[in-house]
């Protein structure tokens, strides 16, 4: 499945059930920190060792599953109601993103990008 293709399953299954009118940019940006949070929730208190290894567990990786589907449907959503091309904005990132972190100063770096041009001199 294509992503306009899910995006557009998302938006009949919302037609059908006529919640347009509750999809507004500010409901679903808040419905997807929702969901984030409960993403969030399900590594809060783990180790990092633990979190590495939360899909060896069916019941959590089917939680994890859900959740992630979640955020993915608020977001295909938000930005379908925005007319946001997810995938043009994310490759336009990725360019902005590239040039903030070059690699040869970003490469084993966790530091922010306004740390990193001091970085060696």
């Amino acid at each position: 499945m294509e992503l306009a293709d899910l995006q557009r399953r998302l938006r009949d299954f919302a037609d059908e059930r006529d919640w347009n009118r509750f999809h507004t940019p500010k409901n679903l940006a808040m419905a997807l920190a929702g969901e984030a949070g409960e993403l969030v929730e399900i590594f809060q208190w783990l180790t990092p060792e633990q979190s590495r290894d939360v899909m060896r567990d069916a019941r959590t990786a089917e939680h994890v599953r859900h959740e992630l589907a979640d955020v993915l449907a608020y977001l295909l959503r938000l930005a379908d109601v925005l007319d946001v091309d997810l995938l043009a904005a994310s490759a336009e990132k990725i360019r902005l993103n590239e040039a903030k972190y070059p690699v040869e100063l970003a490469r084993g770096s966790a530091e922010k990008y306004d740390r990193l041009h001091g970085k060696g001199e």
